[in-house]
């Protein structure tokens, strides 16, 4: 297996990952009959996780 596709695979695990932490603030979000985290939250908290996989492969 190639270094890329090491590298496409942690990818796509942390993407499942964030979308799965994603699930379960709203899942514990409704259980407390709180809103849950809106789209633009959801999206920063995405972006950031990308940018932290994004930087430890930045050589």
């Amino acid at each position: 297996m190639g270094m890329k596709d090491q590298f496409q695979e942690k990818s796509e695990r942390l993407q499942e990952q964030a979308k799965q932490k994603i699930g379960d603030a709203k899942e514990r979000g409704q259980q407390r009959g709180r809103q849950p985290r809106d789209d633009e939250e959801m999206e920063r908290q995405r972006r950031e996780e990308q940018d932290r996989f994004d930087q430890d492969y930045d050589a």
